[in-house]
């Protein structure tokens, strides 16, 4: 097996608006749809779409919601069946999306938050070759984050984590625990700013004292790729955005599946750069799969 993922799985309801407002402004709502979302889940379907063996590990409600999600994975060919399905709420993340295709967006984590460590099939996961991460809110416990650590010290292969910006928002210190167990780091140059008080060049450098490869990624302007081989800038691909919704997620699909398939480091940022290219062109974070075919790739 190749990929499992442990993160969030959220409903994402996006509006596209006229334009965010900031407090005591109003605008409104143009659009409306549902999709399925979560950090690592994005990643996991992108990498099943290519053809990876996945897997994922979560929590949903027995509701409409955990349902669509789980159709969802099913229709990209996701293995499902370490997905807990709880009384209670399925996740929510509710995105605005502007013109220029700049977002915000509010979660409900609901049950996301608390999965226990003895919830998890530790010899299932055990049996993929890499293991990614995202972030969870620890709002309603911090059973989830605790069980991220706990296994990620016990997985033996590859570990990947995007931290996200509530994650970078803990602090260093907090999530330090899991970057000391992680191989690729991923976050964006936000967030390693926001970690660490640094730019990109030197947040990268830092965090090289204990993972193996940090990836930057810097919107429109591509990524950061530092390891102890090579620091190199990378370029985005120039397209229209229509909603930024997804895109690092595409991103860490493109550069994990390259890992996976023994790419050189520049080889594996310009196809996750490629694939960002195409998520940002959709309304959704996993619109652009069902326009994605593995045959016709430029790479």
């Amino acid at each position: 097996m190749d990929a499992v993922g442990f993160g969030a799985l959220n409903v994402d309801k996006v509006y596209l608006v006229n334009e965010i407002p900031k407090a005591e402004e109003e605008s409104y709502v143009i659009d409306f749809k549902v999709y399925a979302g979560g950090s690592s889940a994005n990643t996991i379907s992108a990498l099943a779409k290519l053809g990876l063996k996945t897997g994922f590990i979560g929590k949903v409600g027995r509701d409409s919601e955990g349902d669509f999600l789980i159709r969802d994975f099913e229709s990209f060919g996701v293995d499902v069946s370490n997905i807990i399905v709880s009384d209670g709420r399925t996740g929510v993340a509710m995105v605005f999306v502007d013109k220029k295709g700049e977002r915000a967006i509010l979660l409900d984590p609901a049950l996301n938050d608390t999965i226990r460590f003895d919830e998890i099939n530790l010899s299932y996961v055990k049996n993929f070759r890499l293991l990614h991460l995202s972030s969870f809110v620890c709002k309603v416990s911090w059973d989830s984050f605790e069980s991220q650590k706990r296994l990620a010290e016990e997985f033996e292969g590859i570990v990947s984590f995007d931290p996200g910006s509530v994650y970078a928002k803990f602090g260093l210190d907090k999530i330090k625990p899991l970057v000391k167990q992680t191989n690729v780091f991923m976050p964006n140059e936000v967030e390693i700013e926001l970690l660490t008080g640094l730019d990109y060049r030197e947040g990268a450098e830092l965090f090289l004292r204990w993972c193996d490869v940090v990836v930057v990624k810097r919107g429109e302007k591509g990524c950061y790729i530092a390891s102890d081989e090579c620091c190199n800038e990378v370029p985005a691909y120039k397209v229209k955005a229509v909603d930024t919704t997804g895109a690092g997620d595409a991103f860490n699909a493109g550069f994990l599946y390259g890992l996976l398939k023994g790419w050189n480091l520049t080889e594996c940022a310009k196809f996750g750069n490629y694939l960002a290219s195409l998520c940002i062109q959709h309304v959704g974070a996993r619109t652009y799969l069902k326009h994605l075919d593995k045959r016709y790739l430029p790479f």
